[in-house]
């Protein structure tokens, strides 16, 4: 059964779909069910994956690792997604550009961005929440490197 926000890819041609609304079929392509991406939240090796999620005067940036990754023909990120608040932003990427993304979310609905550590009952270290209208929300990133597969922080 695929849940809501899922992220599939298809072994044979490479689509990769999210899922919107959950269902009890499963998701088939090429003749064959679609593979669930596991969302790795740790770096391994020397490319950084995890996203890193900061406050910006604008909104929210996200850069992928804390060392920029390659950007290359054939490993690059091709996409970094923002989820806060139940909306989902989601910036494609190319080859040579920056592995980040800055999200235009309102500046007075985002007054600050805080790491885990507060009495919120925040999971791990990477969690990460913003106040909206008094009220600490979640915020999650993912990306998708071509190489390395989904990474979440």
């Amino acid at each position: 059964m695929a849940k809501r926000l899922e992220i599939y890819k298809c072994e044979l041609c490479g689509n990769i779909v999210e899922v919107l609304t959950g269902g009890d079929g499963e998701l088939v392509c090429c003749g064959q069910p679609m593979t669930l991406l596991d969302e790795k939240t740790a770096d391994e090796g020397k490319e950084k994956h995890v996203p890193v999620i900061e406050k910006t005067a604008d909104g929210i940036k996200v850069k992928v690792g804390d060392v920029p990754h390659p950007m290359e023909e054939k490993h690059y990120i091709e996409w970094i997604e923002l989820i806060a608040d139940g909306k989902a932003y989601r910036q494609f990427l190319n080859p040579g550009d920056a592995p980040e993304a800055v999200f235009e979310v309102k500046a007075d609905k985002i007054p600050r961005v805080q790491p885990y550590g507060n009495a919120n009952g925040l999971k791990s270290e990477s969690d990460i929440v913003v106040e909206v209208d008094g009220v600490d929300l979640p915020v999650s990133a993912r990306e998708h490197c071509t190489i390395h597969g989904l990474w979440k922080a």
